[in-house]
């Protein structure tokens, strides 16, 4: 009897140690495996303007044992823009391993003409498995725009050597939305200066125009000739440029003390031959 028991132990024995060692034996799984895929963001309505960029944090993951290839698709209104960017580059599909989870910026462009509402974005993420859908909103609140120009169109003008000149300029806001704090600045050539009255403006209202007076400082002894000369309008949100071009000429007074050096020019020369040339 006794030798029956020690045999029933053993065997028990024997049995459970082979199968902690099979459960031991088995591969571990990763820890994302549970067969629950997901496309997800925090953050899936997002406000802006028509001109802005619209960006998304979004994270995909894969719940299934396998590497799974998901191809990024999107259903846009015509004209709008989309990107996808893992780590910085730009993709149109990813590989993603089996528990792993990637996490996806996704940026969308609207057209300059679309018109304040919200507008629905179904992005998918498909794979030969299944096909993840997530629902973006992108609330577009209106649009920024800026024009700089003159009260006639004309982008040309005249100014002399050692003065200063007054050119005005217009500027409109040609967006739907107000503009704040813009600032006016302008790129002449070396040793001009440029100063503008007002040199900034607090707020403009959509379709509102505001008469700003530029004042450029021509230095003396500029030589005549035409230069170019850039005036710029900006804030945060929009900017315009309006190029110039200026015609410098010498003053009266400087063509008159030209003209009675060359005479003294000749009359020296004149004179240097008569005393001279018999000789």
């Amino acid at each position: 009897m006794r030798v029956w028991r020690l045999s029933m132990f053993a065997t028990v024995y024997f049995s459970a140690f082979l199968f902690s060692g099979a459960a031991l034996a088995q591969p571990p799984q990763a820890s994302g495996v549970d067969g629950k895929s997901s496309f997800t963001t925090k953050l899936m309505n997002i406000e802006a303007a028509a001109n802005e960029t619209f960006r998304y944090n979004t994270s995909l993951h894969n719940g299934a044992a396998v590497s799974r290839i998901y191809e990024l698709k999107a259903d846009l209104p015509i004209g709008w823009l989309i990107s996808y960017r893992v780590d910085g580059s730009q993709v149109t599909s990813l590989n993603l391993e089996g528990g792993k989870t990637q996490d996806i910026s996704i940026e969308i462009n609207a057209t300059a003409a679309a018109k304040p509402d919200k507008y629905k974005i179904p992005v998918k993420a498909v794979s030969s498995a299944d096909t993840l859908l997530l629902d973006l909103e992108a609330v577009v609140k209106g649009s920024y725009g800026v024009e700089l120009t003159t009260p006639t169109g004309r982008l040309s003008d005249e100014v002399t050597s050692g003065s200063r000149k007054e050119i005005r300029l217009v500027v409109k806001n040609s967006g739907t939305l107000p503009l704040n704090d813009l600032e006016l600045s302008a790129q002449a050539p070396s040793k001009w200066e440029a100063t503008f009255e007002p040199s900034t403006i607090k707020q403009l209202e959509p379709g509102k125009t505001l008469d700003v007076t530029a004042t450029l400082n021509v230095p003396d002894k500029t030589i005549a000739g035409d230069y170019a000369t850039s005036f710029s309008v900006k804030n945060a949100n929009a900017n315009a440029q309006a190029a110039f071009r200026m015609v410098v000429k010498t003053s009266l007074l400087s063509g008159w003390i030209g003209i009675l050096v060359i005479l003294l020019s000749i009359v020296l020369v004149y004179y240097l031959i008569r005393k001279y040339g018999r000789r």
